[in-house]
């Protein structure tokens, strides 16, 4: 069922999944789902957190492997760019489930909106971390706080890729990474 919901919310937004929806595409009986959620959005909650636990674990073995701080950081925002890039082969870009929700229901559902505050503070501080390394090896200077810097790069990204999503079409994120270094700059 989660991976149900997660595909069905990730296309079509909160709003346009219904319960009824999300059973028939993970073939499960309607009263099953009462049983194992108390409601879409215990689900939805269930959904965003299972979605970060497994994009968390790329964010880190990216972020946490070899080589400078730069170039780990140019390897996550290049993830992000060839996953709506494959996206986009399979017909549609959907964006960030993430930022989807938040758009729909962070003036509508505050415990959502705190967990996906959470996870995008998260993020942020995964890519501080490495902007510190940054700033220790001496690839980057340091001019201010690297988890303003890192939700500022976060928010660089999640715009391009609003407008990949608005546009279908990935090409809206080249040159992101040049963007970015002159954000750090």
């Amino acid at each position: 069922m989660l991976d149900a919901a997660c595909g069905l919310i990730r296309d079509r937004g909160y709003a346009g999944v219904g319960v009824a929806e999300v059973c028939a595409v993970a073939d499960v009986r309607k009263g099953s789902f009462y049983h194992y959620f108390e409601s879409k959005q215990v689900l939805t909650r269930e959904v965003i957190q299972e979605h970060w636990q497994t994009q968390r674990a790329r964010w880190v073995a990216v972020l946490s492997g070899g080589g400078p701080p730069m170039e780990r950081l140019e390897a996550l925002f290049a993830m992000q760019v060839q996953d709506l890039r494959a996206e986009q082969a399979d017909g549609a870009i959907n964006g960030c489930l993430f930022a989807n929700l938040s758009l729909e229901l962070s003036t509508q559902d505050a415990t959502i909106r705190a967990d996906l505050e959470s996870i995008f503070d998260e993020q942020a501080a995964l890519v501080a971390a490495v902007l510190d390394d940054a700033v220790v090896d001496g690839s980057l200077t340091p001019d201010g706080s690297s988890g303003e810097l890192a939700a500022a790069m976060l928010a660089q990204l999640e715009g391009a890729v609003l407008f990949a999503k608005l546009r279908n079409d990935a090409a809206a994120l080249d040159g992101l990474w040049g963007q970015l270094v002159r954000l750090m700059r």
